[in-house]
């Protein structure tokens, strides 16, 4: 039973950060596109705190759950696969840590600009395209964990 309750809370995790980047870049990139600070600074106030919230839970967890995993199932955490899936997860952390400080100075310009009643400043610009750019490779990236995880693929290093 405690190998399922493990798994599931795996799952759940691996739900959590796949649907949580995917909602935050829908929300993020709509409210971009309208363009309105007002809504930019409302959107991206939301969205640190779903990524604190919701993101950064899953992100601690899964690594737990993960290897609790691993083991009571019977693998080597050197599988192939699961090497892969770690080293992919790391590259994630590696994208989501600045993204978030990149949320967080967005949502800042976004709440300046909407304040003063000015549009929205060329360093806004420069970082919503480099959030963009940063998060593409860590949506992926997860993709990926989860065909690992659910293909268990045979791989050698």
């Amino acid at each position: 039973m405690l190998y399922f309750i493990v798994k599931y809370l795996h799952l759940i995790g691996a739900a959590v950060l796949l649907g949580t980047g995917t909602g935050i870049a829908f929300f993020m990139l709509a409210a971009h596109l309208e363009g309105k600070p007002v809504v930019i600074a409302g959107v991206a106030r939301i969205v640190v705190v779903a990524d604190f919230i919701f993101t950064a839970t899953a992100v601690v967890a899964q690594p737990i759950t993960g290897v609790l995993l691993a083991l009571q199932a019977g693998y080597s955490l050197f599988e192939g696969w699961i090497l892969l899936s770690i080293a992919l997860y790391v590259l994630v952390g590696a994208f989501w840590l600045p993204v978030v400080w990149m949320q967080m100075r967005l949502r800042d310009l976004a709440v300046l600009a909407a304040a003063s009643g000015t549009p929205l400043p060329d360093e806004y610009h420069r970082i919503f395209w480099r959030w963009f750019a940063f998060g593409v490779p860590a949506f992926i990236s997860v993709a990926i964990i989860l065909w690992l995880m659910i293909t268990r693929p045979p791989i050698s290093f």
